[in-house]
């Protein structure tokens, strides 16, 4: 009882053999490539003011310092992780003084390392200059592989303590 089904799959037994072969082998190879699993992009850098730290330390004084105008302190950057950061500025906001850094800007720091710097505030006008500042902050450009950003940073009491008491001794009673 061969039908003509049976003898057609009788003289071509091989052929679909392997078109079964063939068609089980894509069908396998297309369910292991559908859930192979994902690699993950790598996490992004973090943006640099979330990476890096600036603490006040101390005044300091040295041979270019004038204390009538000037007021020289340490601050200590750290940078926790990511990538090395730039530091691109350094300035403050009062309009009667000014700033510059030493080193002087521009100057990188790596990923899990500290730098100290020295920052020199000069009064330009003590009548611009700020009598009493409550909580004074130092602005900072940074910049790494993933943004170029400027930060406020609120360096604390001591540091207002002792700006106060530079500017008393730069302006007396000429601040407003």
């Amino acid at each position: 009882p061969r039908g003509h089904l049976a003898r057609w799959y009788g003289r071509h037994r091989r052929a679909v053999h392997a078109a079964i072969a063939a068609l089980v082998v894509l069908a396998a190879g297309g369910y292991l490539h559908a859930h192979r699993t994902q690699q993950r992009p790598p996490a992004p850098a973090p943006f640099p003011s979330q990476a890096v730290d600036l603490v006040y330390l101390d005044p300091v004084t040295g041979p270019e310092t004038d204390p009538t105008s000037d007021f020289s302190f340490a601050v200590l950057l750290s940078v926790r992780s990511g990538p090395p950061v730039t530091v691109t500025r350094v300035t403050q906001p009062y309009a009667g003084l000014s700033a510059a850094s030493a080193p002087a800007a521009p100057f990188q720091t790596k990923s899990h390392s500290a730098l100290k710097i020295i920052v020199t505030l000069r009064v330009t006008e003590c009548e611009k200059a700020p009598r009493n500042p409550g909580l004074p902050f130092l602005d900072v450009t940074l910049r790494n592989t993933r943004a170029i950003q400027e930060h406020s940073f609120i360096l604390g009491s001591r540091y207002a303590r002792h700006l106060s008491e530079a500017l008393e001794v730069a302006c007396g009673d000429h601040s407003e």
